[in-house]
């Protein structure tokens, strides 16, 4: 693996980290939105639903 691949990978990973807490962050604020649990979980699975079909390709 290139280290500009790796450096994408890592970034790639950094980013979702930064969405998935994010939501979190916004739902512990905001309870009656839903479970930050939840709510973590079904925004790290619908960023890799799109990033994965990317990424394969």
């Amino acid at each position: 693996m290139s280290s500009l691949a790796l450096l994408v990978a890592v970034l790639l990973v950094l980013v979702v980290a930064l969405v998935v807490g994010a939501l979190v962050y916004l739902t512990h604020r905001h309870p009656a939105w839903a479970v930050p649990l939840t709510t973590g979980l079904l925004g790290a699975t619908l960023l890799s639903a799109v990033v994965v079909p990317i990424v394969v390709r």
